[in-house]
This record gives structure tokens, sequence and C-alpha cells, in this order.
């Protein structure tokens, strides 16, 4: 397989402004609820991640606009109902956030786009909380609160406290609790001490104690002037509070202050950071306390067991590189972290305070262990989406990227192939790639999805609000001027509700869209009766209905209602005459194509009895056919097997069909033996790599021989998960955003000793060491409890070239000692070292050729995506897309006085 390493696609990560974890504690057996934990990015994105089981499945994007931002995110969890039996239905969560505007958005997460909005008559919002829940009713002003009344308490920059009522599932302005009468209280961060006292950071040296039920200040707590040489005010960037009630501030000097919670007075006083504190969470227990600062350092403080009870600082380290802006903590059975990110914008208070730091972008997602903190590694959650924002036309060797509102199309002009036998000393390979077109999609919505035919002649792209189509007339790729683009006009139907998702199929001529987030469309494209003068696309539209799944509610995705059936991943067949699509839940559905020439009695039989019974369930509206579909010339029908397809251990990260057609073009299902039969196949978050047959609805032979524990230990140890698959004939390339590996389903893999959970006639083979448990970060230190100056660090990565051709290995291909070891060898060159799967030896002519079984590689890193490139007559050809760290702009970071001596 030829492999063209391309780093010219442009990807700029946007900065974590805001994390929020919906079930931040630990739950009882009957309340074992999935927690979500919410990103929010300053371009307005918003991240939906999955900690189950220390996967950290990124499941959903929210695609923020122009101009947007997220700079708070807060959970409003109901109250658990019991059902009886022993099941008790999870409380519904709602996400809100605000983003320095006087509006307060809420989120629709089954559609992936807001809810409603509610704003007021007061400034702008810069920080929120929600009211805690009640264990019982509590008599206040005369009057019973009730126990499941919720609001959402909120300052603003003007020094005000406003109101916003939950109540009826709604979202409204209530009224404004507090007015400052000379606007120079900014308020700045938020949080409950009690259902009705309200703890406000400010911008004027003070904290703030609110009665939010009279509207009155309890108390007003001082920190004085700031230090030497600093502003005159102190600005309180965090305020906590622990369980006992007692209050944890964090601000502009780098110290973090204890107060009493009764008597408000100041306990204690840390000097902690070299610059500002900016963030701050505590474990649940109240027995921990993380910050995060300006300086980059993240440190843990634990209060002593003796006379006093002082807190100390127990240990520090700099996990990003630049400011911590955003922190939470999450305690969950075994997992017990903390999650924090960074920003790469100056905030409006921080542009009129004179300091002498630069902020710069830190866009990835970091995990620390916090029990385990010194004693286990931290865990680096890429900035790169699991969706990969790219795709190709391979005929036509394009490479189409996007990024926000801008779609990018490259165009690859010589193979890897021809680069390599050009004969020439010095082949300037930067001169191989050209930018083409670059679309800018109007509108203020970020692009959520593109495609494109393998022609390169039909692009569709979508965002949360319309469906855009353009064409491309090209006669010689290689040169731009050639290439005209023109807008086409799609039916309002198909363009109105936006989509999350737009696919081609490879003939070019069916258009799957996926809208909010669970309803499939399929579009019939006739391309060949275009008319290039009316800029009109001739499209017909049928929706295809999904299975009826009769999930009980009391196990509804965490309180999430549907949302766990959001479609994430669709894919064609190479013949483009059958679609699956996958949930977050692990059902899949699919959908075959049929002419009207074929016999259609079983297909339409079955169809009307299934439809019958979609008659609602979750988000699995009844499906009737839509005007004109009737009509087509081809139509699509479920699959008459589809329920015989099982669900899923875990949520799909991967579906595609492998490149075999099948030779049979029978009534569907004809074949018993599940011979001649399509290959789809998924990999979930829990690394089971599945193959079914879907027209009988089984799985595979070489998926029943390999279960979970019979795939190779390196391959199981894998932390990240895959993000797209490409094939060549029977073997499946897998890439994940650090990994290249390749599986052949038409050869049984090496099988696996009984110590890796083999059984005892297993090949004889090195123990390998079995990676622990851990909770929910990076594995155990080698050496534990070091202080954070013995800390290991690793230099920068080499800088490569833009773009450059290697050659993955073919079958009988011979690897370097350097680069190789055995599969099962230990995993201890991560960073460079390629690991293959040893087979039995195969005959070609005269020469006797070592076949491989499976194979991984780490060289590639960090992956954006692989997309084929199709080059006739000659090996597959992939883009390998990379988005290393230092091609990304970034500002100066935090420097104290010595440590820039030191760097200079």
């Amino acid at each position: 397989m030829d492999v063209h390493r391309c780093r010219f696609v442009p990807y700029q990560p946007s900065a974590i402004n805001a994390v929020a974890f919906s079930h931040p504690k630990t739950r009882t057996a009957k309340q074992n609820a999935v927690a979500r934990l919410a990103v929010g990015r300053a371009n307005g994105d918003i991240e939906i991640w999955n900690p189950s089981s220390g996967t950290w499945l990124q499941e959903l994007v929210i695609r923020g606009g122009k101009d947007r931002s997220v700079d708070g995110l807060v959970w409003v969890n109901e109250p658990d109902q019991d059902l009886g039996d022993g099941h008790v239905a999870i409380g519904k969560s709602r996400l809100f956030s605000i983003g320095y505007t006087s509006t307060v958005t809420e989120w629709d997460l089954e559609k992936g786009k807001p809810k409603r909005h509610a704003s007021g008559q007061h400034g702008d919002i810069w920080c929120i909380a929600a009211q805690p829940q009640s264990d019982k009713p509590q008599v206040t002003g005369g009057f019973q609160e009730a126990q499941n009344s919720k609001k959402l308490i909120a300052g603003t920059i003007d020094g005000e406290l406003v109101m916003y009522s939950l109540e009826d599932d709604d979202l409204r302005f209530q009224r404004v609790l507090v007015k400052s009468p000379t606007k120079k209280a900014q308020m700045v961060s938020i949080t409950f001490q009690s259902r009705k006292v309200v703890i406000v950071g400010c911008s004027d040296s003070t904290i703030r104690a609110y009665d939010i039920t009279r509207g009155h200040m309890l108390r007003r707590m001082t920190l004085g002037s700031d230090l030497l040489g600093g502003s005159k005010d102190i600005i309180v960037w965090s305020v906590k509070c622990l369980p006992n009630g007692n209050i944890v501030s964090g601000d502009s000097t780098g110290q973090i202050c204890i107060w009493d919670g009764k008597t408000y007075t100041q306990a204690q006083r840390i000097q902690s950071h070299k610059s500002d504190v900016l963030s701050l969470a505590t474990s649940a227990d109240g027995t921990a306390i993380i910050s995060g600062g300006m300086d980059r350092r993240t440190m843990l403080y634990k209060q002593n067991s003796g006379a006093g009870q002082r807190w100390s600082k127990v240990w520090g380290r700099r996990y990003h590189d630049h400011d911590v802006k955003a922190m939470a903590s999450f305690e969950h059975g075994r997992i017990s972290v903390v999650v924090s990110g960074g920003r790469i914008h100056l905030s409006p208070i921080h542009k009129a305070r004179p300091t002498n730091m630069a902020t710069g972008p830190d866009a990835s997602l970091m995990v620390v262990p916090l029990k385990e903190m010194g004693r286990e590694n931290h865990r680096m959650m890429s900035n790169l989406p699991q969706q990969p924002p790219v795709t190709s036309a391979p005929r036509a060797r394009f490479i189409i990227s996007w990024w926000e509102r801008e779609v990018h199309v490259w165009v690859l002009r010589k193979s890897a192939a021809d680069l390599l036998q050009s004969g020439e000393e010095l082949v300037d390979i930067n001169q191989n790639r050209k930018l083409l077109k670059t679309i800018v999609v109007k509108g203020d919505s970020n692009i959520a999805s593109a495609t494109i035919n393998p022609e390169g002649t039909l692009l569709f792209v979508s965002t949360a609000t319309d469906v855009k189509a353009f064409r491309l007339q090209h006669e010689d790729p290689a040169k731009p001027s050639d290439v005209k683009l023109s807008s086409l006009e799609l039916p309002v139907r198909l363009s109105q509700l936006g989509a999350t998702q737009v696919k081609l199929s490879p003939d070019g001529r069916w258009l799957l869209v996926v809208q909010e987030g669970s309803r499939v469309l399929m579009a019939r494209i006739q391309t060949e009766h275009t008319s290039t003068e009316t800029a009109e696309a001739p499209i017909r539209l049928q929706r295809l209905s999904r299975l009826r799944r009769q999930i009980p509610r009391y196990i509804l995705n965490g309180g999430l209602g549907s949302y766990d059936r959001s479609i994430t991943q669709i894919t064609f067949s190479a013949d483009s005459k059958m679609v699956a699509v996958a949930d977050l839940a692990g059902y899949i559905d699919t959908w075959a194509l049929r002419s009207h020439d074929q016999d259609l009695q079983t297909g339409d039989e079955m169809e009307t009895l299934d439809d019958a019974a979609s008659a609602s369930s979750d988000n699995d509206s009844s499906d009737e056919e839509d005007e004109g579909a009737s009509n087509m010339q081809d139509r699509w029908v479920r699959n008459p097997n589809a329920k015989l397809l099982p669900k899923l251990p875990s949520s799909p990260v991967v579906l595609s069909f492998s490149d075999y057609v099948p030779e049979s073009e029978s009534s569907l299902g004809a074949e018993k033996d599940g011979v001649d039969d399509y290959i789809l196949a998924v990999v979930t978050s829990s690394w089971n790599v599945l193959a079914f047959n879907p027209r009988h609805g089984a799985l595979t032979s070489w998926s029943r021989r390999h279960p979970r524990k019979a795939l190779p230990g390196p391959i199981r140890d894998l932390l990240d998960l895959p993000k797209g698959i490409l094939w060549q004939g029977s073997r499946m390339w897998v890439y994940g955003v650090s990994f290249l590996l390749m599986l052949d389903m038409g050869q049984d893999l090496p099988r696996v000793p009984e110590a890796e959970g083999g059984d005892s006639q297993l090949t004889q083979g090195t123990k390998r060491k079995r990676v622990g448990q851990t909770t929910g970060a990076g594995g155990k230190m080698e050496r534990e409890n070091l202080a954070p100056h013995q800390v290991r660090k690793h230099g920068a990565d080499e800088q490569w070239e833009d773009i450059d051709v290697v050659k993955a290995p073919e079958v009988g291909d011979s690897d370097s000692d350097e680069d190789m070891v055995d599969a099962d060898g230990e995993l201890s060159k991560l960073r460079s070292t390629t690991i293959s799967g040893k087979t039995a030896l195969q005959s070609t002519g005269s020469t006797t050729v070592e076949a491989k079984k499976w194979w991984i590689t780490y060289k590639y890193r960090p992956i954006l995506g692989v997309v084929p490139i199709d080059t006739p007559g000659q090996d597959v050809e992939v883009a390998l897309v990379e988005r290393p760290t230092w091609d990304v702009e970034t500002p100066e970071r935090y420097f104290a006085g010595e440590e820039w001596d030191r760097a200079n």
C-alpha cells in the first residue's frame, strides 16, 4: 500500500473554555447513570464525551458558528423516579451554556442543536450555576419550595445577579436579584453553598454570599490588595464549596484561600501558583482540592489529619502547555479523575488588566488521576475530532477537507509509484499537491459533514441549518483554472433541517442524509438530467424507517432520553446496493436497493409489517413513503434479516462495508450458508472487532473464531479509539489518532497464549505484561511518588516535511529489526515501533515469502484522517493526513522570571 503522508491540510483546533459533568459524583447501584462530559470550545462547538470504563468516547459534536463562543456550561438533573420492582428511572439531564452575551441557551442533544434561548434586561453573563437538588422540601419566606424546583443563577459584567426558571421543562428569565449601584464589581465566578445561598467571586477583591430567596447580601469577604507591582484589585477567578460548607477560592495573585462556611472568615491562604489561579475542582468527599493556573501548573492539596486540619500542597505538575482555564472532577465506581482544558483568547476582563502573560491554545483535553495523582500517569485526549473532517474523490485524486465554514479542495498530481520511479535525485514533493478551490459556505453555522462523489464532480456540504450542493467541472484537475465551481439548488425538505451527516454512494447516484440525529433520508441524484443552465439538481426523496427497539424506560441513556439512538455511523456497500447505519446504543439498521424488475413480494410484505410495528418507539416514528418514492425506478426496502443483527456490546466507532460484492443477485437471504454475502465490519469503543453478513443477519466465520480475547495483545491494549477503515481485499486497515492497524480477515490470527486469556493448547510465547486497571486516566507510573522535578519530560517531536511518500508493507515484505518486534513481545517503543503477526509461509513462483495476518505501526501521529486515492493499474494508494502540534499557530505561553532566563 502506497501512503502519501500529508501535513498541508488546514485544521486549527479550538481552545477549551468550559467543562462540566452531568453526574460528577458517585451514585448508588440503583442510580447507576452513565455520566456525560460536556466540553465547550472557543469556536462555539460543544462536545459530548462518554467516560464509561475509561474509554473516553467523543460521541457528539454540536457545531458552533461565526462569532460564537461557549464560555460556561452547566447540567441540571431532575429527580430520579422509582418505577418499582427495583428499577429506577434516571432523572432527565438538561445542558445549558453561556457565551459572554446576555443569553442562556439550552441544548437538545437528541437533535444536536439549540433547543431554546432566553435573555433578560441585564448585562453580559460571565458565570452561571444551577441550584442543587434538595432531599426534602424547604420552607423559605413563608412558602414551601417544591423539591424539584430548579433555578439558574447567573452573574453579569455589570455586577448583577439574575435568576432563570427551569420549571415546567422551560427556560425563562425570572428576575434580577441584585443590582450593583457602581457596576464596578463584575461577577466572575459563582457556586452554590446551599439551595438558597450562592457564593460569587468578583473582580473588586471580594467574595460575596447572597440569599437568593430574599435577594440580599449575607456577607462580603475581602482579599485586600494585590501583590507589590500588581493591579489594585484582585480578581476571584474561581470559587467552589466543599461538602462541609467551607469555601475555596482561587484568585489573580496565584493563591487559593479556604474560608469558613459558617462565619465567612478566612481560615487559610496558600501561595501555590506563580500567576493567576483560573480553575478549581474538589473531590466528592471534600478531602482534596485541585487548582489550575496561568503558569500551566496543576496542583493537588490535601487536608492534614493533625490539629487544625490545615491544607497543604502534596503534588504539582505541568500537564498543559498553556493556561488551565477549565477544570471538573468526576468520581464514579473505580473512575476518579480531573479533566481540564486551556484557552486561546483573552476574555474582556483579561484585556482590561495589564499583565506580562500571553495565552495560547491548549486545545487537548487532559485527564488527570484524582485519587491516584502522583501514582498514575495522566492521559491527553487528542484535539482532533473522532469523525475525520476529510474525505476524497479517488478517481479525481481530490482530497476534501473542511474546517469551520470553509471547504478546501486539494489534488495530488502524481501517484506514489510515479514519484518514486521518476529517476530524479531530488524530488520536490511539495509540488505534487495543489489547492484547487476554497469554498466559504454562506451562513453562520459551521460545517458538520461533507461528501463528494468518486469522480469529484458533485459535492454536498451540511450544517445544522442547511444542506448545500456544488458542481465541480474539470478536465485537467492539475490546473486550478480548469476547475469551475457552481452551486446547485436542493429541495426545501432536504435542506431546511440541515443534517448531522451526509454520505454519497460509491456510484454517486444516492445521497444518505441524517437529520436531527436520527431521521434518515435517501435522495436519488439524477446527475444525467442535471441542467447546468438552471443550476437545479433533480432529486427524489425517500424516508427510510428504522426498526423499532423495545428499550425499557429504566435503562434509557443516563437521563438523556433517546439521545443514544442518535446515528453516528453510516456506510454504503461497494456496489451501492446496500446501506447501513449504527447508533450510540449499538443498534444497526440496514436497507437494500430493489428495482421493479425484481421479485418484491418478500420485501414488500416484510416492509409493511415492520412499518406497522414502527408506530413510535423512542425517537423512531412511523415512516411513511414520501411522495414520488413509489414512482421511483429503484427504491430502498428494509433488509428482511435486519432484526437478526445483534445489539453491539458498546457504541460503534467505525462502520464499513468491505469492497467485496456478492455475485448472487437473487432475492435477499437466498444463500443459506452465508458464503456469498456482503461483509459489514464494525469496531466498538470497547475494541470488539466484529464482521457481519448483513443479508443473513449473522457473524462471519472469521468473526466467530476471533472474539476480543483472541486479538493480539497490542491491539487489546490500545487506548485510542479507531476513526476509520479502508479495505485492500480481505485486509482491513484501521486507523486511529496514533496508530495504523491491519487485520487480514482471510487468515486466522495467531493464537493468544494462556497468560493473555487464551486456552491451554495455544502456542508458546513470551508473556505479555497486562495493563492494570486504572482510575480512568493513564497507567501506573514506573516509579511512584516522584517529586514533580523528577518526572521525566519528553522533548518536542521531529518536524517533518509537509508531505512524504512511504511504502506500507505488503505480503512478503520484510521488516528491519530496528522497527519490528515479535507480536508476543512487550510494547516498549510506543513512538516508533512497528509490530506484526507472523503467519505461515506462502509460495510465490520460486520465491517463498512470509504473509502477515496483522500489522500495526505508531509511526504516523496525530492522524486527522486517511482517505483512498485511486490510480488504475497500481497498488492501493491512500493519503494519510497528519496535524502535528508544531503546525498549530500558538501565541507565546506564560513564563515566570527564572523560566524566561532559562529559555533564553
